[in-house]
């Protein structure tokens, strides 16, 4: 079986959030955002490590209200950067020998399910390199100062979802070359393509949201109640099926 490293950025400024606390710390049905971000991961047997990346500003912070959590999960931080390409390189830095697949998963996408996880796992066991994606169903209009200029044509075009799941030394080898494959890279699989990998498309599923503004903290509550309860494939602890994932009394 196959080992995975998983890999959450969590140090972004949440600038379009507009909350009292970022996105990942935020409360969302008893816990905290980047909890239910990292808990499908914890307690799989071919996960063999979860690292979050966090903004050395709010590590402090961080430590002090997740401590209890970051041990019972065994959850690394890694320090954030300037912006989220050096953040994932100095995650990469730290991954165990024995890693042969890094995933890379917004740690405010909360409402992923196990399912797709084993999906995309192991399509990059077979490929190499994958993600979730789910096709453009609505119209596309591309606007300037708020005025249609053009309606695109859909077909073909799909959203990208996380996790991104790629063999560790392709990743690691694109990174290397970040500075050569070119600027305006907006996530792995692009820099992946860039690297000239083939990335595979598993279909997601629409309620794999990413968590941008309040209005959709609302939203994954309501998708959280009917999303299947994960199973846990590997050890856990004691507080593992309430989904207590910091003792007693968190929810």
């Amino acid at each position: 079986m196959s080992k995975f490293a998983v890999i959450l950025p969590a140090a972004g400024q949440s600038s379009r959030f507009h909350g009292k606390e970022k996105k990942p710390f935020t409360n969302l049905d008893g816990r905290a955002v980047w909890l239910r971000s990292v808990e499908l991961f914890v307690t799989r047997s071919d996960v063999a490590q979860c690292i979050i990346v966090v903004s050395p500003d709010d590590q402090e912070m961080f430590r002090r209200r997740f401590g209890a959590n970051l041990a019972f999960m065994n959850v690394q931080i890694a320090n954030g950067g300037a912006e989220r390409f050096e953040s994932v390189a100095n995650a990469l830095a730290l991954v165990k020998p024995e890693v042969e697949f890094i995933a890379v998963h917004d740690a405010v996408r909360p409402c992923l399910t196990e399912m797709l996880v084993s999906d995309v796992f192991a399509k990059a066991e077979k490929t190499g390199a994958a993600m979730l994606a789910i096709p453009v169903t609505d119209t596309i209009k591309r606007v300037d100062n708020k005025e249609v200029k053009e309606t695109m044509p859909r077909q073909g075009l799909w959203l990208a979802q996380t996790p991104q799941v790629f063999r560790r030394d392709w990743l690691q080898a694109a990174y290397d070359e970040r500075a050569r494959l070119g600027t305006g890279i907006t996530d792995d699989a692009q820099l992946m393509e860039a690297a000239g990998r083939v990335v595979h498309i598993v279909e997601g599923a629409t309620t794999n949201i990413k968590i941008t503004s309040k209005q959709d903290l609302l939203l994954a509550e309501a998708i959280l109640k009917v999303l299947p309860k994960p199973k846990p494939t590997g050890p856990t602890h004691p507080f593992a099926e309430e989904g207590m994932w910091g003792g007693p009394g968190l929810k």
